[in-house]
């Protein structure tokens, strides 16, 4: 009798543990698989090529609006880095949408792009500064 009691009992324990087992690991593949986009850095002659062969991207200049009056890509909408968060979904409805992020050196291009991903936007490149453009720019 003792030998089916300790029979039992390890069926029942190792039963236990594969079950244990089996949960475990099916709440370890029932997590989301949805991935964050990250923000694609560029150089200034990529961005250009991507401008002259892509209709439908969109430029976005985060610098002040001095800055931008004193010469800007042309195209470029304006929404300096500072107002990223507020003026982004009412100026930038598309969140699917081909972003490039430049500002005067790359240092607020960088943290603007960051925070457009932050949002919820998919497509971000970030080229830098202006101050690397080797090409024409809209002047006053």
């Amino acid at each position: 009798m003792k030998i089916i009691s300790a029979k039992r009992s390890l069926f029942l324990l190792v039963f236990a543990a594969s079950l244990g087992l089996l949960t475990g690991c099916s709440q370890n593949t029932v997590t989301t698989t949805t991935e964050k986009a990250s923000v694609i850095t560029m150089t200034s002659e990529e961005a250009k090529n991507m401008m002259d062969q892509e209709d439908s991207l969109i430029i976005v200049d985060v610098r002040t609006q001095e800055e931008y009056d004193a010469g800007y890509i042309e195209g470029a909408v304006l929404i300096p880095d500072f107002d990223i968060e507020t003026k982004a979904e009412s100026l930038l409805p598309d969140k699917d949408a081909t972003i490039l992020v430049y500002c005067r050196s790359g240092r607020r291009s960088a943290l603007a792009a960051q925070k457009l991903v932050e949002l919820g936007y998919q497509n971000i490149y970030d080229f830098g500064g202006i101050i690397d453009w080797n090409y024409d720019i809209v002047l006053p």
